[in-house]
């Protein structure tokens, strides 16, 4: 059954120079963004990207494609680190875009709810309905049990092993961070918002706490006109004009994020961080938004509520 599990994880290989990557540049992005409607790429602020170390990039994510657009220019303007890309585990249900995901030096970041559901399917021959999942979700969280009761095959048992399972592939993609920021000097680019989303929406802590631990810097990026050049499915561009402004780099001992550092150890993604440590995650990644937030047209920027107003539900994960 195509899927991301443990084993592709473990045998992910991430390539300082992405070859694919590079082709992906020069034979397809190279010509669509000439022919036949022309793509204009505007990049602002890009002495703000470190050249001499690898740092986490942070930005909004409007469309499927916002990333290739920024990875493009970065790559033409030269003399710039190459990027690995955090990319949802429900993509690797496809052989053929799971191999893509693969060869284009990205990392797959499981969450929780795609462990859930993924399990589940692999149980019970199908994904869990809404009701299901968050019986389920509630199980595992521990927390306020909701109505419905656990669905069949999914007994404690299963929860625990869930539990488990995350756990160790949480340890593969910090393993996968860390060789990318440290050995393979790539910079690695995360949505922090965690879906698709015009309207910027609130992050999620995951990229607070690899960044900690690690010790890396996050450079705020603001995308603003890629769901006009990407507003589908579809790979090639529509034509017009996206501007990417790239921010001053947060520090990990600087005036933002140094007194919201956590010091003592951890292991990122775990409950346990979550639990000891939730409350200065939050607050890191409330700095990385609105720099983020500053960095943007007014039509990107949050909602009064910092709603997400793109994909929801189930859609998440499967």
């Amino acid at each position: 059954m195509p899927g991301l599990d443990l084993a592709r994880l473990k045998r992910l290989q991430l390539r300082r120079v992405p070859c694919v990557q590079i082709a992906l540049a020069e034979l397809l992005l190279r010509w669509d963004y000439r022919f036949p409607r022309r793509t204009e790429i505007a990049l602002e602020g890009l002495e703000n990207l470190p050249r001499d170390r690898s740092v986490f990039l942070a930005m909004n994510h409007t469309d499927r494609y916002n990333y290739w657009p920024l990875q493009y220019a970065i790559y033409r303007a030269g003399g710039h680190r190459y990027t690995a890309t955090w990319v949802k585990g429900k993509y690797y249900r496809s052989s053929f875009l799971g191999g893509f995901m693969d060869a284009t030096n990205n990392i797959p970041v499981p969450s929780r709810g795609y462990v859930i559901a993924s399990e589940f399917a692999r149980a019970t021959g199908r994904v869990p309905d809404a009701d299901e999942y968050r019986a389920l979700r509630d199980a595992m969280e521990g927390g306020p049990v909701s109505d419905a009761p656990l669905p069949s095959g999914a007994d404690a048992g299963f929860i625990s092993r869930c539990d488990r399972l995350f756990d160790r592939m949480a340890r593969e993609v910090v393993r996968l961070n860390r060789r990318a920021l440290g050995p393979l000097q790539l910079h690695v680019l995360v949505f922090p918002q965690g879906t698709r989303s015009k309207r910027l929406s609130r992050g999620h802590d995951g990229l607070a706490q690899m960044a900690n631990h690690l010790g890396a810097a996050i450079v705020p990026v603001g995308c603003n006109g890629s769901d006009r050049l990407y507003p589908g499915a579809s790979p090639f561009s529509r034509g017009g004009r996206a501007v990417y402004r790239i921010g001053r780099p947060l520090e990990p001992e600087g005036p933002e994020l140094g007194p919201l550092r956590v010091r003592e150890p951890f292991a990122p993604l775990s409950r346990e961080a979550g639990r000891f440590h939730g409350e200065r995650f939050s607050a890191a990644t409330s700095v990385v938004m609105e720099r983020i937030d500053a960095l943007l047209d007014p039509e990107y920027r949050f909602a009064e509520d910092h709603a997400s107003d793109g994909v929801a539900g189930m859609s998440r994960f499967v």
